[in-house]
């Protein structure tokens, strides 16, 4: 039942399912059979949630459970440190650079070296702060020259 929950496509990254994603945060299913899940999107306000939400409930009801709720939780706040491995490496394929991992220390980087997706060059530079969602960045490769989207470090 996780599975399938979790195997429905973000809807503005279509690339990624909502496990890659990491906001699938849990499923239960009732002795009744009712199934609750729980949801945390990428950051509060994220308009996406709704399509998430109404994708989890029509691949349930499409195998066969009719009793769904899907609630948005806030806490634990959704990082870009829940994205799995096979959704960063997704998201590269994809033509988005992914998020670089926190460090585990807690050190902070004092600059931000974003690799190219196309070409691999870490010579890149920031063009705006905000892509096609707010969630991304939009930079360009000096040695390709090639622009990119590159999902923030959250």
């Amino acid at each position: 039942m996780h599975a399938l929950a979790g195997s429905v496509p973000d809807p503005e990254l279509p690339v990624l399912s909502l496990a890659e994603l990491g906001v699938l945060r849990s499923l239960r299913v009732s002795d009744t059979g009712h199934v609750d899940v729980e949801l945390t999107p990428t950051y509060t306000g994220c308009p996406a949630i709704e399509a998430m939400s109404a994708g989890i409930e029509q691949v349930l009801r499409e195998h066969g459970r009719d009793d769904v709720t899907v609630r948005t939780v806030l806490s634990p706040a959704w990082s870009t440190d829940d994205i799995s491995a096979e959704g960063r490496r997704k998201l590269a394929e994809f033509g988005i650079a992914p998020p670089r991992p926190h460090a585990a220390d807690g050190v902070v980087p004092l600059t931000l070296t974003v690799r190219c997706p196309h070409c691999g060059s870490t010579d890149t530079e920031l063009l705006s702060r905000f892509s096609s969602t707010a969630c991304k960045a939009l930079r360009r490769c000096v040695t390709c020259r090639e622009p990119f989207d590159h999902f923030k470090e959250l």
